[in-house]
């Protein structure tokens, strides 16, 4: 019987899965989007889901509660060939993703399916990303304004220099 069995075997020991879902999560949190089969995917979507609701509550008995489930691992990047500490994880976890989806009741995440397989085993890969990362994105472009040109051939930011010149002689 499989009574209060939760989640795939994924034919790993426990000790395995819990490791792998540890990485994939906090790879997940410092890039914002992975590619990883299907299956893994779909496991650990739940568990990154959980975190980030923790993040939202932003107290310290959440913040202690997410280290124990996750670990603290440091976000390194290269810049000269040299490594450089860019912070946590769990300092990126509660600094800017929680505060990105306090107005959001869950849903954190999505999965999107490759056409690709994977060569080894043709495994199903999918992309887990998290929601709203293109949005910032979005913003970028509608604030960059587009330069309209009058009749005399002038674009519009031209023209409002030259007036704001004539004003000020």
């Amino acid at each position: 019987m499989r009574h209060r069995v939760a989640g795939r075997e994924l034919s790993r020991t426990s000790e395995h899965r819990l490791a792998m879902r540890r990485n994939l999560v906090a790879s997940l949190i410092e890039h914002e989007t992975i590619s990883t089969t299907l299956i893994k995917a779909k496991e650990v979507r739940g568990f990154a889901e959980k975190l980030i609701t923790l993040a939202k509550k932003g107290t310290l008995a959440a913040r202690r509660r997410a280290i124990s489930m996750l670990g603290d691992r440091d976000i390194i990047e290269y810049e000269d060939n040299n490594p450089v500490k860019k912070g946590t994880i769990i300092g990126k976890l509660f600094s800017e993703l929680g505060p990105r989806y306090l107005d959001r009741q869950g849903g954190y995440t999505r999965i999107i399916r490759l056409s690709k397989t994977r060569l080894g085993d043709n495994g199903q890969l999918a992309l887990l990303q998290l929601v709203g990362q293109e949005s910032s994105k979005k913003e970028e472009t509608k604030t960059g304004k587009k330069k309209s040109r009058d009749k005399g051939g002038q674009t519009a930011e031209a023209a409002s220099e030259e007036s704001s010149a004539e004003k000020k002689e």
